[in-house]
């Protein structure tokens, strides 16, 4: 369970929900009914082990998501998909309609479920004849094929599915080279593109991959970002 601001939407509901059913859970101290409903969601997400994620927010704390959603009462309960609402309800429902509002969310395991669970690549390719779409699968081997400098095999592997944050990091690593974690001249490289981003389309490309690979939490990631912007326009 994680509590959600206003901020932390953008990342923590819709990017995730490319990857699992996002449960969002709207509610304010104050309310009675949502400290009963609570606990429920929380325990009958809880059980479903990672299939279906769970968020909170404090309507009163963060008035950008109420008006998202046009909350008029609450507790409001929301489940996004892709980026998409695809389930609601309003009031605390009892434990049982509340299981089945999430078992609509989390489909039962399958065969190439469980493969994936392995983790090797045999199990991953074997996973992949089964359902060659298999979102888990095609990231995971995506990347142990990366690992061995096989990029574009990983590339061909990721067009088969929506595109995510954890795709785009494993395309920047199929294109730049899985090493590129371990360099200690990425500024210099980042510096030196920086200089042809604006009329040239494959260091625009590269430098966009190096921050991809950085990623968020790396202080770089947002000044070379400013630098990029500032650069193109």
């Amino acid at each position: 369970m994680l509590d959600v601001t206003d901020d932390t939407f953008e990342t923590a509901v819709l990017d995730r929900s490319t990857e699992v059913p996002v449960v969002v859970d709207l509610w304010a101290e104050w309310c009675g009914p949502c400290r009963t409903l609570g606990p429920i969601l929380e325990q009958v997400i809880g059980a479903t082990e990672g299939k279906v994620a769970l968020v909170k927010v404090d309507v009163d704390a963060n008035p950008r998501i109420a008006a998202t959603f046009q909350v008029q009462s609450i507790p409001a309960v929301y489940a996004l998909r892709d980026r998409k609402i695809v389930d609601s309800f309003i009031g605390a429902l009892p434990e049982r309609a509340v299981q089945e509002f999430v078992d609509r969310l989390a489909p039962a395991e399958t065969e190439a479920d469980r493969l994936v669970a392995a983790g090797d690549e045999a199990s991953l390719r074997s996973a992949l004849e089964l359902q060659p779409d298999h979102a888990g699968a095609v990231t995971a081997l995506a990347e142990m094929l990366v690992g061995r400098d096989e990029g574009e095999e990983a590339l061909a592997l990721l067009d088969r599915i929506p595109e995510t944050p954890e795709t785009r990091r494993v395309a920047a690593l199929a294109r730049v080279g899985d090493d590129v974690k371990s360099d200690d001249g990425i500024e210099a490289r980042l510096d030196s593109l920086l200089e042809r981003v604006k009329d040239d389309d494959d260091a625009r490309q590269q430098f966009v991959d190096l921050l991809e690979v950085l990623g968020n939490d790396d202080p770089r990631t947002a000044t070379y970002r400013k630098r990029l912007t500032a650069r193109l326009y």
